[in-house]
């Protein structure tokens, strides 16, 4: 049931990019909660928190593509420490913002929109660089203590700023999330070069048209990124937790709101070992999806703050299950030189979902109340994630064991550490 710790010691590599993502998600998740917090209180509009998601979509749907085509092209490490720093500098002019005696709202919604180019750019090179430096048959491991390092960020991030916003002071999150940067900067010039594969297409539109037509072709991984954007634009409420904190009068509760969903990942984390001796991959994808959406609805219909605080750990939980699992398809299926470009198809597909799902949170809150909001969403989600298991069998019947993408990928590992 533990986690495998057999990438950790197999690849230095892979420990300084696991302890700069580490210290990165951990500064990130203060601003996550510092920044609508922020918006609350300049505005007191769900729909001005919502539009969040609004600003960010746009660039997430151009740097993404664009971002995968990239990694493939260019060097993996040198994408990533420059969108790192990129961050860095965007936390600073919060942090300036926020030291303001009268903080403006404009520049909130112009960093979050730029943020969302930096980590679209940014997240393919850095799905496409684990495969790279994990050996093929530790990538389940690797998956699993990828998503405990981002769990660990997850649920001390949002507890820790839940307590310096409200007695601290905004100016605190931000100021420690640039701090994080910087360290996570000089953790990842470390690492060694990774050059693009000699097959890799140069970016292109023709380059991402091609990774486009790979993901069409692979009807389970097409399954994936259905199933996941469904469950994040029904069931994400993480833009109306401030206001579900102060409709349940517990507004010191918001942090722990924000952290209870990590912190289910976290536990999933822990007693992940198990996940190596699954095959059937696109099935937990499907049930942890639909569980998520059930565990969410639960919440908003819950009136007692412990037993939301409860179900949103729960669906924590489930999301971590789907995580882990599509991730583990994704590495273990998809050759090297379309990596990066599927990579930023992957990252649409979990992006693009929460972002969008604010608007939608927020647009709902306004219109029909906050916890209607929340419990709607999930159920929603449960019936979409069935629907669409009915729709593409094949994501219910792969097996790990006899796919040709993954024989294929095994093999092509193979030859090249002879």
């Amino acid at each position: 049931m533990l986690p495998d710790l057999a990438p950790w010691r197999a690849s230095r590599d892979f420990r300084r990019l696991w302890y700069s993502g580490l210290v990165s998600n951990f500064g990130s998740f203060l601003t996550f909660v510092a920044l609508p917090v922020q918006l609350k209180d300049l505005t007191g509009s769900a729909a001005a928190v919502g539009a969040i998601g609004a600003v960010e979509l746009l660039p997430l749907l151009v740097f993404g593509l664009y971002g995968g085509a990239l990694a493939d092209a260019w060097d993996k490490r040198k994408l990533i420490v420059w969108t790192e720093a990129g961050q860095g500098l965007l936390s600073a002019g919060l942090l300036l913002n926020a030291l303001l005696p009268h903080p403006a709202v404009w520049p909130l919604y112009v960093v979050a929109a730029l943020s969302s180019g930096l980590v679209s750019v940014q997240r393919p090179a850095l799905d496409s660089l684990w495969p790279r430096i994990v050996a093929h048959d530790h990538l389940p491991a690797a998956a699993s203590l990828n998503s405990f390092r981002w769990t660990v960020g997850g649920v001390a991030g949002p507890a820790l700023a839940g307590v310096v916003v409200a007695y601290a002071g905004l100016g605190w999150a931000y100021g420690a999330d640039l701090l994080t940067f910087v360290v996570s900067v000089a953790l990842v010039v470390r690492i060694a070069p990774a050059p693009a594969s000699h097959e890799a297409a140069k970016p292109s539109l023709r380059s991402i048209v091609e990774g486009a037509r790979y993901a069409w072709s692979r009807k389970e991984l097409l399954g994936t990124y259905a199933v996941d954007l469904a469950a994040m634009f029904l069931a994400m409420p993480l833009a109306v937790l401030p206001f579900l904190a102060d409709e349940l009068d517990a507004r010191w509760s918001l942090g722990l709101m924000y952290a209870s969903v990590p912190l289910g990942a976290l536990l999933v984390s822990l007693v992940s070992g198990w996940t190596g001796r699954v095959h059937r991959h696109g099935r937990m994808v499907v049930l942890a999806a639909a569980l998520w959406g059930l565990a969410i609805a639960a919440a908003g219909v819950m009136s007692n703050v412990w037993l939301v605080l409860l179900f949103l750990t729960v669906a924590g939980g489930c999301d971590m299950v789907s995580g882990i699992f599509r991730g583990i398809m994704w590495n273990q299926t998809i050759p090297d030189e379309l990596r990066g470009r599927l990579a930023g198809i992957e990252l649409l597909s979990y992006s693009v979902g929460p972002t969008v799902g604010q608007v939608r949170s927020g647009g709902f809150a306004a219109w029909w109340g906050v916890r209607a909001s929340v419990w709607s969403g999930g159920v929603l989600c449960a019936g979409a994630v069935g629907l669409l298991a009915l729709c593409l069998p094949k994501l219910m019947t792969y097996d790990a064991r006899t796919d040709e993408h993954a024989a294929r990928v095994r093999d092509q590992r193979a030859a090249a550490r002879v």
